[in-house]
């Protein structure tokens, strides 16, 4: 089943630039960078050891940042590479990342791209965040031998299931952890019944993260003009998820008539559409 997937990527490859580019009209990907997700390096490779980090998004990006830090404050010859796949993380990453730390986006899952990626990067150590396991980028990753460890690991009854319907497909990929770090001990149980080694939790690394970067000068305007208001928080709100939040509003300001909503959607792009939709159900928005 495994190479049957490869083979069924290498078939729609032709197709993937395509896929991009209607993407890049949506801001979903970043049109100055987007050689970077056929696997075209937009960095040199530093000299020396390489430790790789891949996480999905904002919030796996976040998680990490402070172990990266101790990482290379423990490591002065060592270099990190922190891989992510959207637009939003990047710039998150641009802004945070400490010297000796690089940002790319992460190839697509074809075996192609991923080679090109490995060729120019060969890290000497993988680490993958939370759940984040495309086929082609572990196998490729693994073939090459090089270590690699799934760190803060979840797994939920939902996706265990999925996995053990796939277990012929999953197998092989499984094999090629050398150690999996679980958020709790529910997910390390499940990812043991899935085969990986040497599983152990370890704990969310989330509740470890630094506090967010925020101007003071700023905050403390935000805090001055709230005053005393009654304040809830929608974040990282998807499509659709923005007018359950002003349907919220709605109940809640009867008993609290000077409640404020903030809603921060997943996609900083969306605001505006947001916005439009919830002053639409008579909200007075900002």
């Amino acid at each position: 089943m495994l190479f049957l997937y490869r083979g069924l990527t290498r078939l729609v490859q032709p197709l993937l630039p395509l896929l991009l580019r209607a993407r890049m009209r949506r801001g979903r990907e970043d049109a100055g960078r987007v050689a970077e997700r056929l696997g075209r390096a937009g960095r040199e490779r530093p000299s020396g050891a390489l430790l790789w980090v891949h996480a999905a998004s904002v919030g796996e990006a976040l998680s990490i940042l402070s172990l990266v830090g101790r990482i290379l404050d423990q490591r002065p010859s060592l270099s990190v590479l922190v891989t992510t796949g959207t637009v939003t993380s990047a710039r998150l990453m641009a802004e945070r990342l400490p010297g000796r730390a690089i940002h790319q986006y992460v190839p697509l899952d074809c075996v192609a791209y991923v080679r090109r990626f490995l060729d120019h990067w060969r890290p000497d150590l993988a680490y993958f965040v939370e759940s984040e396991l495309w086929p082609n980028l572990v196998w490729e990753t693994v073939s090459r031998g090089v270590p690699l460890v799934l760190l803060n690991a979840r797994m939920s009854e939902r996706s265990l299931a999925g996995w053990r319907r796939a277990r012929r497909f999953a197998d092989p990929l499984f094999r090629g952890f050398s150690l999996c770090l679980a958020q709790t001990e529910a997910d390390a149980r499940r990812f043991e019944e899935l085969g990986f080694s040497g599983v152990s939790c370890a704990g969310n690394l989330k509740y470890a993260a630094a506090p967010l970067p925020a101007s003071e000068e700023v905050f403390a305007r935000l805090q001055s003009d709230l005053g005393e208001r009654p304040l809830w928080l929608a974040a990282s709100v998807h499509p659709g998820e923005e007018e359950v939040a002003g349907e919220v509003h709605r109940r809640l300001e009867k008993k609290w008539p000077r409640l404020l909503t903030i809603v921060v959607p997943r996609h900083p792009v969306r605001g505006t559409e947001f916005a439009g939709r919830l002053a639409v159900r008579g909200l007075k928005v900002a």
